[in-house]
């Protein structure tokens, strides 16, 4: 275990007790909300580092008492087993880990191939992810859509936020993390005549959510468009131009909004989804200069690039980057969800105490 690692995190811990504590920090508050979601990353930390030295100074003394009365000698050899338990699950905890794990995120979808039936099942994963969020007790806003004819969705932003601060640091990120990658489907689709079993996909994409001061935007960066909002068929359902579309213009990265009547409101949005995407390829560019083994997700909406598949005759899902198949499509994309993603959690940990990358992932 790294002392010098776990007496820093703890003088950390006790400076933002400090800073909660007082009432100045809050009339700022993304301040406020940077230092809880700091605080609250490592509150197991010091709970388990406090137990711990509870649990050796007990030792000590019960090997003392021991010593002159041998009926502490049970006491003394049940917390001396209890020590490696605690030693375990706190140099666990001081393992580096993904510093996005606290933020929230957002998630989008897009169609690929398969025209309607790819955009039915973008419909689809929409629900998964909304579903799964109402059993975490998460908030989400849909940020942008693009309706297809038939009901799916050609295109889809969603952010999905906690409720206050994460438990433990843990906010949605460090679950949706692993959901970025495209997504096949096999099943008869609806527009299919004859019965025979389709394959398309759909590809999602996560960013953390990154707060306005952490990431700069000069406004001479920026081209910024105004137009009409248009739904399935192209047809108009807005009679001003309030869809906003924003263009980097040194990354070339666009970002569109239409759902809001408010111009203003759709701009506010598509900044949003902007100052994600920049915060996530800045973090990849010092990635990939420290390291070329790391991986981004999965852009291209391509059948072969899948990394999870769901096949509905079978009533199977299948994530085919460990190995994980359950029989209950049913019930995944009802929002039981956390059957594949502990076990994505898992293999990530696994990967991380053999000291190696983040595998799973990256």
């Amino acid at each position: 275990m790294n002392s010098e690692r776990l007496e820093s995190l703890l003088a950390e811990y006790a400076e933002l007790e400090q800073r909660l504590a007082d009432p100045a920090i809050h009339a700022d508050q993304n301040a406020a909300r940077k230092v809880g979601r700091r605080f609250a990353e490592l509150t197991p930390i010091a709970k388990t580092a406090t137990e711990l030295g509870e649990a050796r100074a007990d030792l000590t003394a019960a090997r003392e008492l021991a010593a002159e009365d041998p009926d502490f000698a049970a006491e003394a050899a049940e917390i001396e087993a209890r020590l490696p338990e605690l030693e375990e699950r706190l140099a666990e905890l001081l393992m580096p880990r993904d510093p996005n794990d606290a933020k929230d995120v957002i998630l989008e979808i897009k169609a690929g191939e398969g025209g309607e039936e790819s955009a039915l099942f973008a419909g689809d994963l929409l629900r998964m992810y909304l579903r799964y969020a109402e059993r975490h007790g998460w908030v989400t806003e849909v940020l942008d859509s693009q309706d297809s004819d038939l009901g799916g969705y050609k295109d889809v932003a969603v952010a999905i936020k906690t409720r206050g601060m994460p438990e433990g640091g843990h906010g949605v990120w460090s679950r949706l993390k692993w959901e970025g990658g495209v997504h096949r489907v096999q099943r008869v689709p609806v527009t299919e005549s004859q019965g025979r079993i389709h394959t398309s996909a759909a590809g999602v994409l996560v960013t953390p959510e990154a707060e306005e001061a952490e990431v700069e935007i000069d406004a001479g960066d920026l081209r910024i468009d105004v137009f009409r909002s248009s739904g399935p068929g192209g047809q108009s359902v807005n009679t001003t131009d309030s869809a906003v579309r924003i263009t980097h213009i040194p990354t070339g990265i666009v970002v569109s909004c239409q759902n809001e009547r408010s111009q203003l409101q759709n701009k506010d949005r598509a900044m949003r989804m902007l100052r994600a995407k920049l915060a996530q390829l800045a973090e990849e560019q010092a990635a990939a200069a420290a390291s070329d083994a790391r991986k981004a997700q999965v852009r291209t909406v391509d059948r072969s690039e899948r990394i999870r598949t769901y096949n509905f005759p079978q009533n199977r899902v299948t994530d085919h980057r460990i190995g994980y198949t359950a029989y209950n499509l049913d019930l995944a994309l009802a929002g039981d969800m956390d059957g594949v993603l502990e076990a994505l959690t898992e293999a990530d940990r696994q990967a991380r105490l053999a000291g190696e990358t983040q595998l799973v992932r990256k």
